[in-house]
């Protein structure tokens, strides 16, 4: 699997960026999303165990506007 980048927050500094790629798997659409641990213990506890493998991030509304606009160029090419 391949990741393309298609974005990063753009109030991010150095070394600290939530960021989101596209992969290119052709049985169905999937994105990766690099963001901040979630490490809030109440947080943690509305949401609720967390299957082993996966991770809870938090990311920027602003980083989620970069899906948006490559849903948006999808539709359009439709």
């Amino acid at each position: 699997m391949r990741a393309r980048f298609l974005g990063k927050d753009p109030q991010s500094q150095v070394g600290n960026s939530p960021t989101l790629y596209a992969t290119d798997r052709t049985d169905r659409a999937t994105y990766i999303a690099q963001g901040w641990i979630v490490t809030d213990p109440q947080t943690l506890t509305d949401i609720g165990p967390v299957p082993d493998g996966e991770a809870i991030i938090e990311i920027p509304e602003d980083v989620l506007k970069y899906y948006a606009r490559r849903y948006q160029q999808e539709a359009n090419r439709a």
